[in-house]
């Protein structure tokens, strides 16, 4: 695993988000993190998933595609995404299993290549069953990133206050002023 910093804005977020934010802007201009292998140990590390063989290209490749299928489920529609995601979820599956602790369930995998993307995509089915309508995308038009609202009443409308919420609220101050 590589020891870089993960270099993005917002982190923390349910895995399949937090692999949507694998691209961010910066300045105007789109970063992305997944890149190159490189950038892909940065983000399983800062997910804790150290996966046999998950820092390879083939990895990358497969993690690729599940963010392509994600972004098409989340930023478009579930009609056209639904296929994308299945896909990426064809290449795993749960294994019900009773150990000393009572029922367990364990992903499995044919290629351990697609374990984070197969994983990421698993999350995303969890979070519609959960709340889908706080699957978010950052209210601010500049920005890309997406966030799982925990906000006890629903309404975060921003990525991070700090950021994109207070920039909302400088451009709102500023044109306020102008018109004065």
């Amino acid at each position: 695993m590589s020891a870089a910093r993960d270099p993005r804005p917002l982190t923390g977020e349910p895995l399949a988000l937090d692999l949507l934010n694998t691209r961010w802007n910066r300045e105007g201009v789109t970063q992305d993190l997944l890149a190159d292998t490189e950038g892909l140990a940065v983000w399983l590390a800062s997910n804790g998933l150290d996966v046999a063989r998950a820092g390879d290209e083939d990895a990358l490749r497969h993690l690729r595609q599940a963010r392509e299928a994600l972004t098409c489920a989340v930023d478009g529609s579930l009609t056209q995404g639904a296929p994308l995601v299945d896909a990426v979820l064809a290449h795993g599956r749960i294994r019900a299993r009773l150990t000393t602790e009572g029922a367990a369930e364990e992903p499995e995998f044919a290629d351990p290549s697609w374990g984070p993307a197969w994983l990421a995509a698993r999350n995303y089915l969890e979070l519609l069953a959960e709340a889908p309508d706080r699957i978010r995308t950052c209210a601010h038009e500049t920005c890309i990133l997406h966030f799982f609202d925990t906000s006890r009443n629903g309404t975060r409308r921003w990525c991070s206050m700090a950021a994109c919420g207070n920039r909302a609220k400088a451009s709102r101050h500023y044109a306020r002023s102008k018109e004065n």
